[in-house]
């Protein structure tokens, strides 16, 4: 048989200026379209560059075919490149959002 326990209510989270909630929007709307930026890059040099390796049969790196380091070691550079960039262009965004945190808690005091 339950027990009838009252539900402990959660408590109410600290109240955010207009400036801070303004500042997080534009954080999570570059984080969203950075995202997708990398992603359809990704997503281009996994399906689109395969397509297109035919027509670079011809064109020779060292003895081998282009596509071959295309598919070696061009796949894998580009994304650790784009990880690399998500990292560096974040710590911007998250050196923005602190500054804007800080500079609404220096409006309030």
């Amino acid at each position: 048989m339950p027990v009838d326990t009252p539900l402990q209510s959660l408590p109410e989270p600290p109240p955010v200026s207009a400036a801070m909630a303004r500042a997080h929007r534009a954080y999570w709307r570059f984080n969203v379209v950075l995202i997708a930026v990398l992603m359809a890059i990704g997503f281009s040099v996994s399906f689109g560059l395969p397509l297109m390796a035919s027509r670079f049969e011809d064109v020779r790196v060292a003895g081998f075919p282009l596509p071959f380091y295309f598919g070696a070691q061009g796949a894998i550079l580009v994304y650790v490149a784009l990880i690399v960039i998500y990292i560096v262009l974040m710590q911007f965004a998250d050196a923005r959002l602190l500054r804007a945190a800080d500079a609404t808690e220096a409006g309030d005091r």
